[in-house]
């Protein structure tokens, strides 16, 4: 029979590895949880958390790498000065919620490599693509299925208005739209959805892989849609007034998702 010291020591070590799993299982948040928990606090050099993790992807999106590991060591307090520095803010390495803002904004806003990706199979396409109009309104082809049709509708309706941190979360109709709230709107106007999702959520969304009509691009710091060809994203904005455009880009880091028979 194994003597109690034994037995002790065995308990103590399977006490040891279930705590451990715990502790992994706790430190562990999802995408949306830190892009949830970004800007609720200043972030400065030797802070670490979910919402430290959120902020050097943020930094990442808006063109200054940052390894995405939670510890807010020299390296990610050097991005975060670079871009304090470009935006003319002060640069002191230390996030406060309006720096946050403004980092998760330019990360959202920011155009990306419009190729595509080597080696990424053709996404399926409809026999008629959607067309944008000199107003930045897009027209849906005659052969979209009336569901389709009604989220360009929607779309429509908000593709040139302003972008606004949160904007269509809180509510629906709203005076400025976020790229995931602006996702959201449109396919609530083909009863695609039923209530806003962010953009981790939208990294679960319905159907893995492309639609044949409607394919939604996400990860936890952005998300854009392509419908019927046309790519209806925040950062379009940047080169026009509009949401809408037929001006490809690049998927790399993103999940793609589709809704259900679409």
């Amino acid at each position: 029979m194994p003597s109690h010291r034994f037995q002790s020591r065995v308990r103590a070590l399977w006490l040891a590895a279930v705590a451990s799993v715990c502790t992994l299982t706790l430190v562990l948040p999802a995408d949306s949880a830190e892009a949830a928990s970004f800007g609720s606090r200043t972030l400065r050099e030797g802070m670490s958390g979910s919402d430290v993790r959120a902020l050097q992807r943020y930094l990442t999106g808006a063109g200054y790498s940052t390894t995405a590991d939670g510890q807010f060591g020299p390296r990610t307090e050097r991005s975060v000065i670079s871009f304090e520095s470009a935006e003319g803010r002060t640069a002191n390495g230390v996030v406060s919620r309006s720096d946050a803002r403004a980092i998760r904004t330019a990360a959202e806003e920011q155009p990306a490599e419009e190729t595509p990706v080597e080696g990424e199979p053709p996404a399926p396409a409809p026999a008629e693509d959607a067309t944008v109009t000199s107003d930045g309104l897009a027209v849906a082809p005659a052969s979209a299925p009336p569901e389709v049709q009604a989220v360009i509708e929607a779309g429509n309706e908000i593709a040139t208005k302003p972008y606004k941190y949160g904007g269509g979360h809180g509510r629906w109709t709203d005076s400025g739209y976020d790229c995931s709230g602006s996702i959201s709107y449109a396919l609530r106007g083909g009863r695609l959805i039923s209530r806003p999702h962010d953009s981790g959520e939208f990294t679960r969304y319905g159907k893995s892989g492309r639609g044949a009509w409607i394919t939604i691009y996400a990860n936890s710091g952005h998300a854009y849609m392509v419908v019927a060809g046309l790519r209806f994203d925040t950062s379009a904005r940047k080169r026009g007034t509009s949401r809408w455009t037929d001006a490809s880009r690049s998927s790399r880091g993103y999940v793609a998702r589709h809704p259900t028979g679409f």
